[in-house]
């Protein structure tokens, strides 16, 4: 169900659609108007939709309704109106979705740093396997993900991963992502068939714009040395390779995948910048003695989130108690059911339904 208050603003929106459309449609009208307005349209066009698909499901239902009263169409009616409730309710959703608590920072870039933890050569492997989850779920969302800075091992493992992913309000989606990912299965060196367990982990970092953060030159100390591969043989012979240490803060960022040294200094400060930009939030948290629920369960990195059971085929993210028998697909890229049931939960949280 559509709240009043949620309704009368979609019926405003969808008046405002309407209206930008016939100024549009009129010849007397600048191209800085054209350009104003068709920003504006966008961003109403979606939600508009999904209140004339609700509009016209909620028609279709009401005439449904009045069929069961009629002998001869009772059988069609009542079959029509359980997919129509099924749609009713998956349109109320996405609208619940697209009216939900904007958080500032929900339409920024993001930085993802994937990590190795505890596990070794699985870790590393396990480590991978979410980077190209998330390889194929910005395929999917026709999302850009760059990699910045990828430290590899034998075996095709990963030891620590760095990207920087752009499009539309990313850190609304990758937000929940943060945290201590496990992995339970067989290695493919285990002899005796023993399941291990692994874990990597995951931090979503809000990308910022140099102008929010302000760095002070004198603050940073810069080394260069040898870009090295996997195996520790030299990509090239050059001091290419740049390590970026904050001193105040002791953040240190490093980048080695760029052609040139003023390409990985610039990919390493987009890095630095965003991890400043974390910090200073932490700070803020800290000294208005409250704590925003960016992430569900409170974020922390230590936290472990979700584990990935692949005996059993299952994906069990632990902060809303959510099991999925679907290992592949997850891993594959596909994390839309993931993610709306933790936005879902988020909405609560934040609205303060139980």
């Amino acid at each position: 169900m559509i709240e009043k208050k949620i309704r009368k603003e979609l019926e405003i929106a969808k008046k405002t659609v309407d209206e930008i459309d016939e100024k549009l449609n009129s010849s007397n009208i600048n191209t800085d108007e054209i350009i104003k307005l068709s920003k504006k349209r966008s961003n109403l066009n979606e939600i508009v939709e999904l209140y004339k698909d609700l509009v016209e499901i909620e028609q279709s239902i009401e005439e449904n309704n009045e069929l069961l009263n009629d002998k001869e169409f009772k059988e069609l009616a009542e079959e029509e109106l359980v997919k129509l409730n099924l749609n009713l309710a998956e349109i109320e959703d996405k609208i619940k979705f697209e009216v939900r608590p904007k958080d500032p920072l929900d339409s920024k870039d993001v930085i993802i740093e994937i990590r190795a933890g505890a596990g070794g050569d699985e870790a590393a492997l396990f480590a991978s396997d979410l980077l190209r989850m998330y390889l194929r779920y910005c395929e999917r969302k026709k999302w850009d993900m760059e990699i910045i800075n990828k430290n590899e091992i034998g075996l095709g493992g990963v030891k620590e991963a760095i990207a920087s992913i752009n499009g539309k309000d990313i850190y609304s989606f990758m937000k929940f992502e943060s945290g201590v990912h496990r992995v339970q299965r067989v290695p493919s060196t285990e002899t005796s068939g023993r399941v291990h367990t692994s874990t990597a982990t995951v931090a979503i970092l809000p990308e910022v714009d140099e102008v929010e953060i302000e760095i002070n030159e004198k603050d940073l100390r810069i080394d260069t040395y040898r870009a090295s591969g996997a195996g520790g043989q030299h990509v090239n012979k050059t001091d290419s390779a740049v390590r970026i240490t904050h001193i105040p803060t002791g953040i240190v960022v490093q980048n080695q995948d760029g052609k040139s040294q003023h390409q990985n200094r610039q990919r390493a400060m987009r890095v630095l910048n965003a991890k400043l930009f974390e910090e200073q939030e932490r700070k803020k948290e800290q000294d208005m003695s409250k704590t925003r629920k960016l992430l569900v369960g409170g974020g922390d990195r230590s936290e472990k989130i979700r584990t990935y059971n692949f005996p059993q085929g299952r994906v069990t993210d632990h902060r809303i108690n959510l099991t999925l028998h679907k290992l592949d697909y997850i891993l594959d890229g596909d994390l839309d059911e993931l993610n709306q049931e933790l936005y879902k939960n988020y909405i609560n949280e934040e609205s303060g339904v139980a």
